[in-house]
Formats: C-alpha cells, sequence, structure tokens
C-alpha cells in the first residue's frame, strides 16, 4: 500500500572513516531504538558522567560431589582470622598485620563502571557498561576519559530514563585523564572561564551545540549562494590594500626584530643636512692632516670618524628613499584584510555573481563581547546590479539560512533553547517569516529624535547601539535595513548619492545582536572614486590597480559584508561571541 511506510534499516552503518557506530545514528532512527536490541557495535567517546555498581561476592562452591583440590594460598587465606586473632591476643603490633595484609592481599570486589558518553554528534549520551575484569574503574570513570569500546546493545538495565545500553565486552582503547588538572572535571562550568580552556571547551555539551549550529549556518550559507548561481571565489587574507580606508588594520612585516636592534644613532632625531655638513667638515680635516703629516694618530682617528658619518649618511638617505623595508618580505606595506569586496568585485566584472567565506581582521580595541580582531565574514558581490538588488539579496539569504536551520538544527535549537536562552526559535522565526521595515538614515535620525534619548542625535554620526537596539526592538519589533548612510561614515568606495552627501549603503539591523550585515553599491565612476581618495587622505598607490578595474569595462555592482559570528549570538542566545567562536582572537588575549 502507498501509505505504508518503508521498512527501516536494522543494521547501523558505520562511520566510513573510523569504523564505528556515530551515536547519533543510535539515537535519530525512526523507529526508536527498537530494532538495535542485540546488535554488536563499536562505539567511542568521552566521559560526561560516571558511577560504579559493586556486585555481591558469591560465597565459595561447598564440596559436594567429594574433594577437591585446592592451592596452598587458598589454604592461608581461609586461616588468616585466625592468625589475625593470635596476633591480637600476644599484643602484636599493626606492622605485623599490615605485613600480612601485604603478603596476602584482599582480592578486590567486582564491579560495573557505569559511563555516560558522547562523541560530539548530538546532544544524547549513551549508557556504557564496563565490567572491572575489562578495564579498572579508576582508568574509565574519570570525566573526559576518551573510550573506544565493542559490545551489545541491550534494553537498560537500571530503571530510568535511558532507552538503550551498551554491554562492553572489549575495551579497544582508553585515552587516561589526570583530574587534578584536567579543567572539566567541575560540573556546570561558566562559559566565560572556559575560554581559557578553547581546546577543551567543546567537549561541554553547550559548546558543542553551539559548533554543530554554527557548522549548520556555515552549511546553510554556502548551500544558498550555490543554489542561487554565486561562484565561490577565495580573496587573499594578505593585501597591501586598506579596503574600507578606516585604518583600523593589523600591518604583516617580517622584519620586526631587525628594527627593534637598529642603532638610535641612525632615528628620525638626526637631520640628514646636519650628517652631510659634519662629513664636509670632516673631509675637510683629513685634507689638512694629509698634508702637514705630523700626527699620523691623530689622522687615523679623523678618517675613522669619517667613515662612520659616510656609513651613517647611507643608512638614513636608504631610509629617506623608503629601503628600510628592503629585508622584509614583501616590497611595500602589506595588511591583514578587512573585508574581500574590493577584490570580489575584480572578479564580479568577470564571473558575475560571485562570494566569499572567510576571516577578516580588525585592530578593534573595544570590548570584543560583538566585535573580535579576527571574524569570519560573507560576502558578496553581484556585477549590473544596485542598492536595491543588494538588499533584496540580503533579505533572502537571511531567511533562507534561518528556515534551514530550524529545519535541521531541531535537536541542537531545542537544547539551547532549555540550557541557555528560551527565545531563540522565536527570534529565527522572526527572521524567517516577518518582513523586513526599510528607512533611510534621515528618517532614522528623526525616529531617534522623538524617542526617549536625552540628547538630540546629530545627522552625520554613527548610530549607537543602544540607538538602534531602541529602533528594533521597541520602534519596529523587528529586523530593519537603514540605507542612505552619510558618506563619511561608509567606506570610500560606496557610491555617492546625487545630493553629495549620502553614500549608497545600508545596514541590516536586528533585534538582539543589532548590524549583522552592511552592503553598499561600489562607486563605478573613476574620477568620483579618485575625489574621496584624495579627500580621505588615502595612499593613491594602494588603489591603482582598483581604479584601473574601473577604467576598463567597469560596471555597476553592488554586494555586502555579512558577520557570521553575531548571527550565531542570535541563534543560539549567547551574549558574547567569544563563546559562539571556536579559538577567538580579541585585544590582549591569545591562548593557543
Amino acid at each position: 500500500m502507498a501509505s505504508e511506510q518503508a521498512p527501516v534499516e536494522a543494521t547501523l552503518a558505520l562511520s566510513k572513516y573510523s569504523r564505528r557506530v556515530i551515536l547519533k545514528t543510535i539515537f535519530s532512527r525512526p523507529d526508536g531504538v527498537t530494532g538495535l536490541i542485540g546488535q554488536s557495535v563499536v562505539v567511542g567517546g568521552w566521559v560526561k558522567s560516571s558511577r560504579e555498581f559493586r556486585k555481591e561476592v558469591a560465597p565459595p562452591p561447598s564440596n559436594i560431589g567429594g574433594p577437591k583440590d585446592i592451592t596452598c594460598t587458598e589454604v592461608l587465606q581461609t586461616k588468616i582470622p585466625f592468625f589475625r586473632s593470635i596476633i591480637k591476643i600476644f599484643g602484636g603490633d599493626h606492622h605485623i598485620r599490615d605485613k600480612l595484609d601485604a603478603i596476602m592481599p584482599k582480592p578486590p570486589q567486582p564491579s560495573i563502571s557505569i559511563l555516560q558518553i558522547s562523541d560530539g554528534s548530538s546532544t544524547s549520551t549513551l549508557r556504557v557498561l564496563i565490567d572491572s575484569s575489562l578495564a579498572s574503574p579508576s582508568h574509565v570513570m574519570p570525566t573526559g576519559t576518551s573510550i573506544l569500546a565493542e559490545g551489545v546493545l541491550q534494553k537498560p538495565s537500571l530503571h530510568d530514563k535511558e532507552i538503550i545500553e551498551l554491554k562492553a565486552e572489549k575495551v579497544l582503547h582508553i585515552g587516561l585523564v589526570d583530574q587534578d588538572r584536567y579543567p572539566l572535571s567541575m560540573k556546570r562550568i561558566p562559559l566565560d572561564a572556559l575560554r581559557d580552556s578553547a581546546h577543551f571547551r567543546p567537549r561541554t555539551t553547550t559548546v558543542a551545540s553551539v559548533m554543530r549550529i554554527r557548522n549548520g549556518l556555515a552549511q546553510a550559507t554556502n548551500t544558498f549562494f550555490q543554489e542561487n548561481g554565486f561562484v565561490y571565489v577565495q580573496v587573499p587574507v594578505i593585501t597591501s590594500t586598506d579596503c574600507e580606508g578606516k585604518g583600523e588594520i593589523f600591518q604583516v612585516t617580517t622584519s620586526l626584530e631587525k628594527e627593534k636592534v637598529e642603532p638610535r644613532s641612525i632615528g628620525d632625531d638626526i637631520k640628514l643636512d646636519t650628517v652631510k655638513a659634519s662629513i664636509k667638515e670632516k673631509s675637510k680635516q683629513v685634507e689638512e692632516l694629509k698634508r702637514s703629516e705630523s700626527n699620523k694618530e691623530a689622522l687615523g682617528v679623523a678618517m675613522q670618524d669619517l667613515k662612520k658619518a659616510t656609513e651613517l649618511i647611507s643608512q638614513l638617505e636608504a631610509k629617506q628613499r623608503g629601503k628600510s623595508k628592503a629585508d622584509d618580505f614583501f616590497s611595500g606595506k602589506t595588511y591583514l584584510t578587512t573585508s574581500g569586496r574590493m577584490h570580489l568585485e575584480s572578479c564580479a566584472s568577470a564571473l558575475g555573481n560571485v562570494y566569499s567565506f572567510g576571516p577578516r581582521f580588525h585592530a578593534y580595541k573595544s570590548e570584543p563581547n560583538k566585535l573580535l580582531a579576527e571574524m569570519w565574514m560573507v560576502e558578496l558581490e553581484m556585477a549590473f546590479s544596485e542598492l536595491e538588488d543588494s538588499m533584496e539579496c540580503a533579505i533572502d539569504f537571511l531567511k533562507f539560512i534561518c528556515k534551514w536551520i530550524l529545519e535541521n538544527c531541531a535537536e541542537d535549537l531545542k537544547f539551547v533553547s532549555k540550557r541557555v536562552d528560551k527565545l531563540v526559535v522565536d527570534r529565527l522565526q522572526l527572521i524567517a517569516t516577518i518582513p523586513f521595515e526599510k528607512i533611510s538614515y534621515t528618517d532614522a535620525v528623526e525616529v531617534l529624535n522623538k524617542g526617549k534619548f536625552e540628547r538630540k542625535i546629530e545627522w552625520g554620526v554613527s548610530l549607537s547601539e543602544e540607538q538602534e537596539s531602541y529602533l528594533t526592538d521597541e520602534i519596529y519589533k523587528k529586523p530593519i535595513i537603514i540605507y542612505n548612510y552619510p558618506k563619511e561614515i561608509k567606506p570610500f568606495n560606496a557610491r555617492s548619492n546625487d545630493d553629495g552627501r549620502t553614500s549608497a549603503a545600508f545596514d541590516v539591523i536586528v533585534p538582539k545582536v543589532g548590524t549583522m550585515l552592511r552592503g553598499s553599491q561600489s562607486e563605478e565612476r573613476v574620477n568620483t572614486l579618485s575625489t574621496r581618495i584624495k579627500e580621505l587622505g588615502l595612499e593613491k598607490q594602494q588603489y591603482e590597480w582598483y581604479l584601473d578595474l574601473h577604467k576598463h569595462g567597469g560596471v555597476k555592482c553592488s554586494g555586502f559584508s555579512f558577520l557570521f559570528d553575531p548571527l550565531i549570538l542570535y541563534a543560539t542566545g549567547l551574549n558574547d561571541v567569544r563563546d559562539a567562536v571556536p579559538f577567538p582572537r580579541s585585544y590582549g588575549k591569545i591562548n593557543n
């Protein structure tokens, strides 16, 4: 019949490259786990919690059926209580009793280690029962111990919430833990305390869920652009161009150590003309001493001084000509990129619609709860497009990835809703279903000046985080797009509008995290670009290639830069971006 469901495959598939069963495949079956009872599997993971069940020692069997051979050890063990009584009567000290115990140690009581292990594939853990005959409880029970075990899946032996467990028959691997030094031995460690142990924190359930949600959003990002005909382009991390023209950049150099040992005598405080005058005077002095031939020692000293002065002026001249970095790896100044959009624009001018996904770097010295020095960004450029096209693409993109994560990461969203913020699903649905509000920067300032702020907001300044939150959370109660910003607060290459005051640029602002996406239409007019570079005092040489791009077959392009890390805050309910990034880099802080 058509209504009948296809039978569920009973055999569990192995992980292709590690020959073990991933726990997610056990717990995500549509039939539950009923079809798995009795299967022999290999599982691996890390111990999240443990306890020990001690078995009752069975009494020795009676000698039914006739005498049985026994060992000397067994005979002595039966006589130990008698020996202890004799020692006690005659006042034997405890040292003798200790030696007796050492000679005939009491056999350890058999037990079962009951472990809850996680392999990072889901929020669920699997109970694993390991008999003490297979592995010592002291080895397998500490939190963080890694286990690879082979056994049989069975119904729970204890009356609790577990639906299945593994009874181990072989222990294939044990990764021991030093309990005194392992930072996750404690339970429920605050997220801010975990930042100093970034290499361990993915083992916690909360951070593991955040990482899986991050993975899902990355997959959704690539899916959106690939399905919409964009070409993926890798832009350079090292560049000779300050792509935003704002100066908050990291400079790349290999000559720092050489500059440190450079003599102070050739510093900027020494004037070239002064040294030249000194050389002229010393040359005259040497000539006079040569003619007189009266003091050879004074002549030697004068010639040595002249040589030093000549070397000094050579170094100063080289420095003045910009040759002080002659030993550096690159011939000119280089930086870690703040944006890949200029390079993407060159590819869009040949390939049409392009995007990139990677790290961008800003030398921010402010509080790093929302912005880090190294942040991941999704950037795109579209040829033959204008500002409105870019805004529509941004809306479609945000709606797509929010819908995708709701459909594909339900288990992790349920966990963070319970553990971190119960409103995460509602916020994602807000973006996925509700139309965005579009307002100009000028209108936004007018709305803010009618609000609760005591000080009037002057036209031309950047909006603060508090002001953006007021617009999204209290006025419009949904995501907003603010467009036509003053050109002074946007990148130099954002297209100037006809009013001469604003640029064709926009920001997408959402509740909780503020600005999540910044976009613009690029300036295609070469003369206007050159004027903006001059107005901002930028080094024109850096941008010659970009100007050249627009002199030969240039087109109108638009695009945006999407801040990927703040989206993780939005989707998980976290408040600090350092908890949403595997290895955060911020001002004054880098651990590994």
